[in-house]
């Protein structure tokens, strides 16, 4: 059993950002023809078919809209792939998703500021454990390796 949560992209910034992005562009869904874009609206990979967009994300923004935090230069913006409609959201089952490759657990003061990382093999309890032995982290980002793409956020349980 899991002692933290990955927390999807919130249901209000969902329906936000499916009318435009948080770079000011309006959505661009299209049929992926694929699958295995990481969707962060449900935490989980699309499959072949499904109606999908990628939008500009800017989570620490959002989340320092909410607390009053001032992030300054920390508050960036990059590329997420979410469900074009509304999704039912995470299927609520234990772990920890996107974890099939090198991850940073990107950890953040109250304020907004970054206060260092660490690379996982794979994000697990012990990471975020480790994370939050510091007081003075509130909450930390999952960012993919290749790219910095944010994958999810996990706060203090």
């Amino acid at each position: 059993m899991t002692t933290y949560r990955a927390r999807p992209v919130a249901p209000v910034a969902l329906k936000e950002l499916r009318t435009a992005d948080d770079a000011g562009r309006p959505l661009a869904p299209f049929t992926d023809a694929e699958g295995g874009a990481p969707l962060r609206c449900c935490l989980r990979r699309s499959v072949p078919g499904e109606r999908i967009a990628l939008v500009s994300y800017a989570p620490l923004r959002r989340w320092a809209a909410g607390t009053g935090a001032r992030p300054g230069a920390y508050d960036e913006q990059g590329p997420v792939f979410i469900h074009a409609e509304e999704c039912a959201g995470p299927d609520g089952h234990d772990g920890y998703p996107f974890a099939d490759s090198h991850r940073t657990v990107r950890r953040y003061s109250a304020d907004g500021r970054i206060l260092g990382g660490e690379l996982v093999e794979a994000p697990d309890d012990d990471a975020f454990r480790n994370a939050f032995d510091d007081p003075s982290v509130a909450l930390v980002h999952v960012r993919a390796v290749e790219y910095g793409c944010f994958l999810y956020e996990v706060r203090r349980p």
